[in-house]
């Protein structure tokens, strides 16, 4: 169980790293240091799977590895892998404040080679031991990568036929002729690892736990539907039958069509749901805290006919319910669990919610309906719950003023006591830091005070998303002072 506390939201991606995009490097210890000063004892990330067409860490190519973006190039120069003019004289992007996911794509995996090159004999014992204990998904993973990468990047439904259904020896013929492609993916999911591992041993000793999420649902064109298809709705050609998204709301008229394979909930049950195990069981070895995104689809999904180009000609359909969450709460004791209880509920989701015994979602943002009670409202927020201001697909204080309706903001402004002097987001944060909620995060924009073009995404929309970045030197002392004080006041 949680403790009355509170931390910041900042997604990997989003540090200050040299290289056009966040790392586990110099950056992040620094930012674990500035946690600490500034007395949280929770960073929040998004998904830190490899990600695919689109950018979004919610559609990754595994559940279980992590985005070769992510490796730390700095920690590869000072392990002499890498020269630093291999690295510094590649084009990384433009702009410090956005991640030009092209320009990473194209210059990443050039200089990982290198690494790989001068690093696979030299740390050939520790790959071995890695291999072995993450051989089943590691090895599906790399071979996955690699004939993609043969195939000139398509997603694995496009694959000739005998690959694409997993012919055994269609399978042995790519796993000789990819070897060294093979196993160049491996050694780059062993440095992920590695840099992992010292930085969350390095966030634990300062008192630092990390609060991870993970999607609901896994893309189609994964290592996960592609090794294990007999867990998804599929045909007998592994073509989709339905896919996942939610019906039309307030916000999109024709719903959001996610496109993700559906779950076939009657053949992981025959299992013991033992594919759920595993998949917790990998997030363990990231995470403290797991985030299940889209709690609600456990009770029931929205199925959409594949092939429709929207989401409204859906249906719900019954989820596994406390059948799957019991198995999960049970087996891993000793985890902590967060439901995204957001979006589309009914009294079956609450009950749901209830009868897990997880903590929801509050967010503050939807809370102040001038006409009406909420129960997002910070005197509403049970302390079984985790409050937020907004979530990476919300806006930031800044944007959500710029929209939100006149009368609502001025029930905002009446209700938590906003004042010139303190202003709306020291404001919200101390409302959200006063709730009863166990555990309040507040996004990294937010206590930077910045505007709607730092906004992580936008649901519904396709591009422009999951590029903001934090500028070198943003968290700062004195921020860590202001934030501590509000903390320490509210005792958290």
């Amino acid at each position: 169980m949680l403790d009355r506390s509170s931390g910041i939201l900042m997604p990997l991606s989003s540090l200050p790293s040299p290289y056009g995009i966040g790392t586990m490097g110099k950056a992040a210890f620094q930012f674990v240091d500035f946690l600490a000063s500034a007395g949280q004892k929770y960073w929040q990330l998004l998904p830190l799977g490899p990600t695919s067409y689109g950018d979004s860490p919610y559609q990754s190519f595994s559940s279980f590895a992590g985005n070769p973006y992510f490796v730390d190039l700095d920690l590869l120069i000072k392990d002499k892998l890498l020269k630093a003019s291999e690295v510094k004289n590649r084009d990384w992007g433009e702009r410090e404040d956005r991640v030009d996911y092209g320009k990473i794509y194209e210059s990443r995996f050039a200089v990982l080679r290198l690494a790989y090159e001068r690093g696979a004999e030299r740390y050939a014992e520790e790959i071995a031991a890695f291999r072995q204990e993450n051989g089943w998904w590691l090895e599906n993973y790399a071979l996955f990568m690699a004939i993609k990468a043969s195939q000139g990047m398509k997603a694995w439904s496009d694959w000739p036929e005998e690959l694409r259904l997993r012919k055994a020896a269609a399978l042995e013929k790519a796993r000789e002729e990819l070897r060294q492609d093979v196993e160049f993916y491996i050694f780059v999911q062993f440095l992920f690892y590695r840099q992992w591992e010292a930085l969350r041993d390095y966030a634990h000793d300062k008192g630092i736990r990390f609060i991870g999420d993970i999607p609901i649902y896994v893309a189609l064109d994964s290592a996960d539907v592609w090794s294990e298809p007999h867990f998804f709705q599929l045909d007998e050609k592994n073509v989709p039958k339905e896919v996942a998204g939610v019906p039309p709301d307030a916000f999109t008229e024709d719903g959001q069509l996610w496109g993700n394979p559906l779950y076939d909930y009657d053949a992981m049950k025959k299992d013991g749901y033992g594919w759920w195990i595993r998949r917790i069981d990998g997030a363990k070895k990231l995470y403290d805290v797991i985030r299940i995104d889209h709690f609600r689809g456990f009770e029931s999904y929205w199925a959409v006919p594949y092939g429709d180009d929207t989401a409204k000609n859906g249906a719900w359909k019954p989820g596994p319910g406390m059948g799957l969450v019991g198995v999960l709460t049970s087996w891993f004791r000793d985890l902590s669990f967060i439901a995204e209880d957001l979006g589309y509920t009914t009294p079956e989701v609450r009950k749901l919610l209830a009868d897990s015994g997880l903590p929801g979602m509050k967010i503050l943002e939807f809370a102040f309906d001038a006409h009406g009670d909420s129960a997002y409202l910070p005197h509403n927020c049970e302390e079984n719950s985790i409050c937020y201001i907004g979530t990476h697909d919300n806006e930031t204080v800044q944007g959500w003023l710029k929209w939100a309706d006149k009368p609502s903001l001025r029930f905002a402004e009446r209700y938590m006591h906003i004042t010139p002097d303190e202003g709306w987001n020291w404001g919200m944060i101390r409302s959200g830091m006063a709730t009863p909620s166990r555990l309040f995060v507040v996004q990294m924009q937010d206590l930077l005070e910045l505007g709607a073009d730092a906004r992580m995404n936008s649901p519904g929309t396709s591009s422009g998303n999951w590029q903001w970045r934090m500028l070198p030197g943003a968290a700062d002392k004195a921020l860590a002072k202001k934030l501590k004080l509000y903390t320490t006041t509210y005792r958290r």
